[in-house]
Formats: C-alpha cells, sequence, structure tokens
C-alpha cells in the first residue's frame, strides 16, 4: 500500500477555527514515527463551516475529508484509515462512499477553486503538476491578437461587478500607443461578507500570476501591480512567495521562458479604504495619493497609473485566463448562459448552513445555490431574501429564487452581481435594518468627494434610522426615493452610484416593512430594538426569578412562585429576560 497522504486546510478560515492546533499535532506524530504518514499543507475547499478540514488518500478507500477535526481526533481518525476502515465520524467527503457533504461539491463546477484545497499553493511544482504554466507557454506562441480574440470569444465578462467584456478591455489597454503599459490586478476586496478574492490568493496565488503574465504579454504591458488589502496578511504572504519562485523558474522577469517578453509584478497593500476598490481611486492610491476616483474620460486604457496605458481586472478575471487559453474559448462558452458564459465564484454567508466559498455555472437559478450548493438555511426559519453585490447591491425576495444567475437577470431584479457576496436573510430578519446597516457602511465609506455621496447618504441614513427607532413619517419613504435618485445621478463612482440599491430594493420588496414601522411603530421582524415590547404571560410565568435578576435595570418585579411583571417606562429593550426564560413566558412584539 502507498504511503497515506494527508492534508491540512490552512487558509484563514481553517487558522481561525484551530487547524494550525491539527498541524502541529501530526508533526510531533510524525517526528515520534518517521515515515508513518505524509503530511500536506493546502488551503481551503470551500466548506469553510466545516473547519479545520484534513483530507486522507492513499488506502484502498480512495480519497476522505473530514471536518470539524481537532488535535485529539486526528490520531484515531488516521488510524482507522490506515487500517482500511472507513473513519467513524467526521467524514464530510468521500471519493468512494456516501458522506454528508459529497452533494455540496457535486453540483459545482470549477476552474478558478479547481486548485484550492487540492495543492499546496506555497509550492510551484505542486500548481505545475496541475497544469501550472502550460498556459503561459502556449501563450508566447501566438500573436498578441490571437490571444485577445481567444478571449474575447469565450465571453467572460469582469467578475469584479460590472460584467465589461474582459476581450474588448483587452483590446483598448492593446491598442493604446504608449512604450510604457500597466496592468493591475484588484484585489482590494471590502464588501463586508465576501471573501472569494482571499481564499484565491490564499489557495492558488499561481493561477492568478499566470493570467496577469499572458495578460501583460497580451497587451504590451512590462509591469503590473496586485492591489491586495492589507488585512489579508496570508493571502500577501503566499503571493510574495509565489512571485519569487515564479521569478526563479524565470516566468516572471527579465526574458520570460527565453522571449524577448519581460514582465515585472510589484504588490500594494491597501490600507483598507473601500473606496479604493474603485479603479481611479486604487490607481490613486498606487501613486500615493488619497483614494479618491477621478472623472474619465480619459479611461484608464487610455491613460491610468502615471498616465499610462492600464488595464484593470479584478482576481477572478486574471485566474480564468490560463483555463480558457489551455482548454479554448468553445470549451468556457459551453458553461453558463448565451450572454454570461462560464463560471461565477461566490461567498455564502448569513444564515445560510453551508457557509463558504462556491462556483457554479452561469444560469444556475438561486434556490439551487441556496438549497442544493448551500445546504439550505442554517435555522428553521424560513428563507427570506439574499443581499447580492454586497453594499452597493440589492436584496432579492424570496419571491425571486427563481432568479438565474447571469448579469442581466441579477441586475432586472435591481440588485447587481457584484464580485461574489451572497449574505442569505431568514424570516428572523429585519428588511429596514438591513438597509440602514449597508448605508451606514457606504456612508462611512465615501470619500467625500461627491456633494450628493457624501451627504446624501447621511441624509439617507439619518432617516432608516429614524423608521427603525420608531420615529419615521410616512413622506420619509418619499425622500428616500428622491435622494436616491439624486444620489445615483450626482455621484462620481460606482460608491455613490450604487450606495442607495439596498434601499431602493427593499423598498421595492419589502415596503409592508417600511410602513409597519412607520404607521404601526412595530417591527416584524422583532429587530429594531426601539420598537420592541416584552412582556410577561401570567399563565406561564412560574416565578423562578431567573428574568429579573438578569435584568439590567431592575424593571422586573414579584414574588417568587408569582407572576412577575416587567415595568416598560424602566425596560430598555435588551432582550436578557427573553433570552433567560426557559417556560416561553415572556413575549416579544
Amino acid at each position: 500500500m502507498e504511503q497515506i497522504t494527508v492534508k491540512v486546510g490552512l487558509a484563514s478560515c481553517g487558522i481561525a477555527a484551530g487547524a494550525e492546533d491539527v498541524y502541529h499535532k501530526l508533526e510531533e506524530d510524525l517526528a515520534q514515527n518517521a515515515g508513518a504518514f505524509n503530511l500536506q499543507r493546502t488551503a481551503c475547499i470551500g466548506m469553510c463551516f466545516e473547519e479545520p478540514i484534513v483530507e486522507l488518500h492513499g488506502s484502498n478507500l480512495g480519497v476522505v475529508t473530514l471536518g470539524r477535526v481537532t488535535p485529539e481526533l486526528i490520531g484515531p481518525l488516521l488510524d482507522e484509515y490506515k487500517a482500511g476502515k472507513l473513519p467513524s465520524t467526521n467524514v464530510i467527503l468521500a471519493e468512494q462512499h456516501s458522506a454528508p457533504r459529497n452533494d455540496l461539491l457535486a453540483n459545482q463546477k470549477r476552474i478558478v477553486l479547481q486548485n484550492c484545497g487540492v495543492i499546496d499553493p506555497l509550492s510551484l511544482a505542486d500548481y505545475e503538476a496541475r497544469g501550472g504554466y502550460k498556459a503561459l507557454r502556449k501563450a508566447l506562441a501566438l500573436s498578441r491578437e490571437e490571444i485577445i480574440a481567444e478571449i474575447k470569444d469565450s465571453g467572460l465578462r469582469g467578475r469584479g461587478g460590472a460584467g465589461f467584456s474582459t476581450g474588448l478591455k483587452w483590446t483598448f489597454a492593446a491598442a493604446a500607443k504608449s512604450e510604457k503599459k500597466y496592468i493591475i490586478c484588484n484585489a482590494d476586496e471590502g464588501d463586508p461578507g465576501a471573501f472569494m478574492d482571499r481564499s484565491v490568493l490564499e489557495g492558488d496565488p499561481h493561477k492568478v500570476l499566470e493570467g496577469m503574465i499572458i495578460g501583460a504579454y497580451a497587451m504590451g504591458a512590462d509591469e503590473g501591480y496586485i492591489y491586495c488589502r492589507a488585512e489579508y496578511p496570508l493571502a500577501i504572504a503566499h503571493l510574495k512567495v509565489a512571485i519569487a519562485a515564479a521569478e526563479e523558474k524565470r516566468y516572471l522577469g527579465q526574458n520570460i521562458l527565453g522571449s524577448d517578453f519581460s514582465f515585472e509584478l510589484h504588490i500594494k497593500e491597501g490600507a483598507g479604504a473601500f473606496v479604493c476598490g474603485e479603479e481611479t481611486a486604487l490607481m490613486q492610491s498606487i501613486e500615493g495619493k488619497r483614494g479618491m476616483p477621478i472623472i474619465r474620460p480619459p479611461f484608464p486604457a487610455e491613460s491610468g497609473l502615471w498616465g499610462k496605458p492600464t488595464n484593470i481586472n479584478n482576481v477572478e478575471t486574471w485566474a480564468n485566463i490560463a483555463w480558457i487559453l489551455l482548454n479554448g474559448a468553445a470549451a468556457f462558452r459551453a458553461m453558463g448562459t448565451e450572454k454570461s458564459p462560464g463560471t461565477k465564484v461566490f461567498a455564502l454567508a448569513g444564515k445560510i448552513a453551508g457557509s463558504g466559498l462556491i462556483e457554479v455555472p452561469m444560469g444556475i437559478p438561486i434556490r439551487d445555490i441556496i438549497y442544493k450548493v448551500g445546504g439550505g438555511m442554517k435555522t428553521e426559519k424560513p428563507f427570506k431574501a439574499v443581499q447580492m453585490g454586497g453594499p452597493s447591491g440589492g436584496c432579492i425576495p424570496a419571491e425571486l429564487l427563481d432568479t438565474i444567475v447571469d448579469y442581466d437577470s441579477i441586475t432586472a431584479t435591481g440588485a447587481i452581481m457584484g464580485s461574489g457576496g451572497m449574505v442569505v436573510m431568514d424570516s428572523g430578519t429585519c428588511m429596514v435594518d438591513v438597509a440602514r446597516y449597508f448605508l451606514n457602511f457606504t456612508q462611512n465609506e465615501s470619500c467625500g468627494k461627491c456633494t450628493f455621496c457624501r451627504v446624501g447618504t447621511r441624509r439617507m441614513l439619518e432617516i432608516l434610522t429614524r423608521i427603525t427607532e420608531g420615529k419615521g413619517e410616512l413622506d420619509d419613504i418619499g425622500k428616500l426615493e428622491a435622494l436616491a435618485t439624486n444620489i445615483i445621478k450626482g455621484s462620481l463612482c460606482g460608491l455613490g452610484q450604487t450606495a442607495p440599491n439596498p434601499v431602493l430594493t427593499t423598498l421595492r420588496y419589502f415596503k409592508h416593512e417600511y410602513l409597519a414601522h412607520i404607521e404601526e411603530k412595530r417591527c416584524p421582524a422583532g429587530v429594531c430594538s426601539a420598537l420592541l415590547k416584552f412582556e410577561i404571560k401570567p399563565d406561564k410565568c412560574i416565578g423562578c426569578t431567573a428574568c429579573a435578576r438578569k435584568c439590567p435595570v431592575n424593571c422586573i418585579s414579584g414574588t417568587v412562585k408569582q407572576p412577575h411583571v416587567i415595568d416598560q417606562s424602566k425596560c430598555i429593550k435588551c432582550g436578557a429576560c427573553f433570552k433567560t426564560c426557559k417556560f416561553d413566558a415572556i413575549t416579544k412584539a
């Protein structure tokens, strides 16, 4: 029997869940019994909710993946596998056997994520063994025009959110007349609940590098930047290792693979400004200036970084390039829809059982993502809405669950595809509060350059806050809609132009919740604390005094074994009593 290989997922999600402790335990076991197994590092396969994850292969059982592994469990589980027995617990995936999470991967199509959780992201040899840099060798044997034509024919649209044709964008940069050109990878991922870029850079950095090198060759660029936020230290560390390895192997640097093409790549760490995800603000930041959008035209393809022609694509877009060049435009178009071919990576977060990273073919219904790929809802409460497109996106309600995922269909709902964040909400979510939350984010992140964005979003936030506090008036709805229209028209960049989307979509699909807050001074979801009222039902209260002892303001009175009463004038609506009561004697309305 071949030696057992043990892979431990050491992406950020795995480390946060305790994967390093599992890895160190395996290192200790290996030190005491040299040659007992082969220990390897990998990243995340996407099932963040099952971390720490350990993969075993090498026995007649085939590949078996274990979830929620602890240092105490790994030894016995490994012993069972080595003995030819399927581990009795913690199995989540199995190549030759049924396992709880098999279907979640079976319903995906992985191009961008094909190596994530499979290879050691720090190993160039691992990447090469999976076909890495073959596309670059192929590209160097083609003309620049042939490469761009292949990307254009594939129909790949920018995965950063706008969905503009990647091939057309490359055409503009290639046609620009300049001795100096730049390309940039936008890895400034700032959406709440989004972690697509981080996971790809942590799990398969060479795939992004290879795409950028091919793009630089096709467009005639000799220098590039990866703009990655400093809050992603592991991604940055993996990128640095990958760049050094690629330079040593002559995939990067002077006269790449013996050709006359040279390309130099740098990492720029962003300081966390959400607005720097906008391409002109991003370039300002690279130049050492304050990250603020500038007027277009000229567009970056004509005058970008330091006034030179520049092309910018995001992490996922670059990660598709090598696959397309190796497999052909027709193979890419065979997936997805006519106008939105290929696959899309999404980060699933919120009230979903299978939170993590997925990759699915374009054209899949949202319902299938939630229930077939994401494992359904985390709680017994029914699905209510999904927020797509980050804080500048919109909320898609339950009645539109069968909407397919492509750029045009998602835009028709009032949301946007965005870079791939999906925040799932159940019936316990207040949609007015959701709109307030996301608008608070975009208002805080506004660079302040545009009056409508700077002041308009603040006025909208003030109105939403009033409504959630029970102080709203009916004409507030009209004010929100008027402000939204003016902010969209008067803002210079995508932050302001899309900031009202969460408000507009919640007004479109959940207007009844706004009216309940305003007219009835009631939050239907029971979330907005100012509108809550906690009462004790005398017929169910046994007088255990637990709620009175937990109340921080002593507003609950009563004697032992007798029904208690809440003094509404003193209650601060904290909900401590509601959470404490074990007899369902306290109502929340």
